[in-house]
């Protein structure tokens, strides 16, 4: 699968590492050349710089868990979980199987509506990184 990321900071690179790691391959687009070009030579993929996508398709996920994490693909030992959602029942899949052929756990939280909530926990998590002292190596778990 080919993958297209958009925007060159830490999370793009920890989401990129995660889709090579899954054997895929790897677009990053960004304003600056230079910056897309390096971080995707970073982390080895292709960079480019796009300003449209028409066509594109929508799916929230990846945000509630942190760059170096992403990077790492586990914390202490525990797979991380990728929250996703999205109304694409095409798309979806797809970005579940990404996560998990980067060795991540997939998890459908149900429609697009949801992406309001996981920007709030991605924001929770964020908030709680002074108290946890984990200079935001930590990750959200969900345990069945």
């Amino acid at each position: 699968m080919h993958v297209t990321l958009i925007g060159t900071g830490n999370t793009a690179r920890g989401i990129g590492s995660r889709v090579l790691a899954g054997g895929h391959d790897l677009t990053v687009v960004g304003k600056d050349a230079q910056r897309a070009e390096g971080v995707a030579c970073d982390i080895g993929g292709e960079g480019t710089v796009k300003t449209a996508a028409p066509g594109a398709r929508f799916v929230k996920a990846f945000n509630t868990t942190f760059a170096s994490p992403l990077t790492q693909g586990e914390v202490a030992g525990h797979t991380l979980d990728v929250l996703i959602a999205g109304d694409d029942d095409e798309a979806k899949p797809k970005v579940a199987a990404l996560a998990r052929d980067g060795g991540l756990k997939p998890i459908d939280v149900g429609p697009q509506a949801r992406a309001r909530e996981l920007e709030a926990t991605g924001l929770l998590h964020m908030g709680v990184q002074d108290t946890l002292g984990t200079s935001f190596a930590s990750a959200l778990k969900i345990i069945v």
